[in-house]
């Protein structure tokens, strides 16, 4: 296209997916082209270029995948015809994504990642809907040097915050700790905040491999038989998703903490959806090493963990101090 234009990088999921019988859909298989022909009917004219780049639901999106979507993500943004750029994505891993992109991309361009709940086909959809929002906030000025955003609902939020909090229903996601950045519907953009990210370089390097950073679920009476067979395994790093404030079981603590001993980062996340993991200097300090996700949930604080090993950074000081950074 040689006229200013938006482009979309299409990676599947619900809001191309078509409806098939009860809650079941086929992921990816409408595309997206039925919804812009929709949204061009309803008054909506921006110049748009789609690209596809996956037609999987979300849970099957990983690496692979992830690189395909960096590197036409790098091209658009490069393309000085391409004033902003938007991504349809499915929802069960849009947070992944979407701070593993802001992460790795930085540029004056909006960047807007947008998903459905219900696909289009569906009564009660907001695929259409949340797509016309999404090209709203990607031809907005002020959506410029936000890192990358996420609109689900109305709602525009940044990468680093959104989370997903329902299984179902159109309002499944929410922002924590600073809440969204502003509200958007077809016909209207109000921002809460001003634009607050002026970096000229990516916080991190893409790497050509992500380190094998694994989860691990914390529950009542747990022993440290998981643990053990998991460690044999030599992860680069673990997450846990631990009780309350990030807590566990006295002897799944020590199990960990020789885990550090070895060489291996443990980042203490919560598998409560609210509320800082702090610090606590019998456990994260002299006595374990472990590191405080603070406000990062179990998958985000892994993606983060991944990009800092992936550049070689494993001492505790430099990973607490890239977790205590929420922006």
């Amino acid at each position: 296209m040689s006229k200013k234009h938006i482009r979309i990088l299409a990676c599947g999921g619900t809001i191309a997916g078509r409806a098939a019988s009860g809650n079941a859909y086929r992921a990816g298989e409408l595309g997206i082209a039925q919804l812009l022909e929709d949204i061009t009917r309803a008054g909506c004219d921006w110049p748009i270029e789609t690209q596809i780049v996956s037609s999987a639901g979300s849970q099957d999106i990983g690496e692979k995948q992830w690189q395909a979507l960096h590197e036409k993500a790098l091209a658009a943004l490069s393309d000085d015809d391409v004033i902003g750029l938007v991504i349809t994505h499915g929802t069960d891993t849009a947070e992944e994504t979407a701070l593993l992109l802001d992460r790795t991309l930085t540029t004056p361009k909006p960047i807007v990642l947008v998903g459905a709940m219900r696909t289009s086909d569906t009564l009660g959809s907001d695929a259409l809907r949340n797509l016309a929002n999404s090209l709203r906030v990607a031809t907005d000025d002020n959506a410029a040097r936000r890192g990358v955003l996420v609109v689900m609902g109305d709602t525009i939020h940044t990468a680093c915050d959104i989370r997903k909090t329902a299984t179902q229903g159109i309002n499944a996601f929410a922002s924590y700790p600073r809440g969204p950045l502003g509200r958007v519907t077809p016909f209207s953009l109000d921002w809460f905040v001003v634009a607050n990210r002026y970096e000229t370089e990516p916080r991190h390097i893409f790497p050509t491999k992500l380190p094998r950073v694994e989860i691990l679920y914390i529950y009542a009476g747990m022993d440290c038989q998981l643990i053990d067979t998991l460690l044999s395994t030599r992860p680069a790093g673990l997450v846990t998703a631990g009780l309350g404030q990030g807590n566990a079981p006295s002897a799944v603590l020590t199990a960990l903490g020789k885990a550090v001993k070895a060489g291996i980062p443990v980042i203490r996340a919560s598998r409560v959806d609210d509320g800082f993991v702090d610090r606590n200097v019998e456990v994260d300090d002299d006595f374990f090493g472990f590191v405080t996700a603070r406000a990062f949930n179990p998958q985000k604080a892994r993606i983060q963990l991944q990009l800092l090993l992936a550049e070689g950074y494993r001492d505790m000081s430099t990973l607490q101090a890239a977790f205590d950074r929420h922006d």
